[in-house]
């Protein structure tokens, strides 16, 4: 009979090992919003972005977006305490198990370039010419 229970315990646990397994993702925000990321160099889409990952530990990130200094770091996904070795194999067995790692970025405007100034110039002095338009409106006939 004791070994009747133990066969029909076991037949459970594995059939609970087997279909359970934990939902891993990463969800990336930045300030401003929209900027294109990178995870150890592949696109994963832009900011709010949520991917799954496989292993906790250290990732290369890279956020870039138009007028902004690209972004170069690391961050790390830390795994919670039920993923552990020993409690990991009770976590793996819960049906709909989920570990989201968040992480945020700030992103800083890219400062003026000389380039930007010069043309930011070229526009002023423009201006300054008599029957000039305004750079973004187009002349009249």
């Amino acid at each position: 009979m004791l070994t009747r229970v133990r066969t029909i315990v076991g037949v459970v646990l594995v059939g609970a090992l087997i279909s359970g397994c934990v939902e891993r993702t990463i969800t990336v925000t930045s300030e401003p919003s929209g900027a294109l990321t990178y995870i150890n160099d592949q696109e994963v889409g832009r900011t709010p972005v949520t991917v799954p990952f496989r292993f906790y530990g250290t990732y290369d990130v890279r956020l870039e977006k138009d007028g902004y200094t690209t972004l170069w770091t690391q961050a790390k996904a830390r795994a919670p305490v039920w993923e552990y070795p020993g409690p990991d194999l009770l976590a793996e067995a819960v049906p709909g198990a989920k570990s989201n790692i968040a992480w945020h970025f700030d992103l800083q405007p890219r400062p003026a370039t000389q380039e930007d100034l010069l043309i930011d110039h070229a526009q002023q002095l423009r201006a300054t010419l008599p029957g000039s338009t305004p750079s973004n409106e187009e002349p009249q006939h």
